[in-house]
């Protein structure tokens, strides 16, 4: 089994996910604000009905804050696995393999589950 890594690179990435998990929260909180507000301004003050393509643009507009609100809550969940990992003290093990997560890797996903190789297996499979 590889070596653990020292209690001051956990503190950083436990830190890096921590500051990632506040960012994400803030961003879901303002995508909800907004499309509550797009819902309670849709009374036009001039007395005149929106037009379809205004309406098609917000229906959109909506779509959109609503997919990246559901990326979002995915990498929510995968930053709260990284660090439920590392206060098991598996953080940083490839979850299939079991091989040590290169520290590259995880300062640019820190919510990293698999080992480059096993990733790029994994990725090539059809009906991923």
């Amino acid at each position: 089994m590889p070596d653990k890594m020292d209690a001051k690179k956990l503190d950083f990435f436990k830190k890096l996910l921590l500051k990632m998990k506040a960012q994400i929260a803030g961003d879901i909180r303002s995508m909800a604000d907004e499309n509550e507000g797009d819902q309670t301004d849709k009374g036009d003050v001039s007395g005149h009905a929106m037009h379809m393509a205004d309406v098609a643009t917000d229906m959109y507009d909506r779509e959109f804050n609503l997919s990246l609100a559901s990326n979002d809550r995915e990498v929510l969940q995968r930053i709260n696995e990284a660090l439920s990992r590392i206060e098991k003290g598996v953080y940083g093990l490839c979850l299939k393999s079991g091989k040590r997560i290169p520290e590259p890797r995880l300062k640019a996903i820190p919510y990293a589950e698999y080992c480059l190789e096993v990733q790029e297996e994994m990725d090539r499979k059809p009906g991923r």
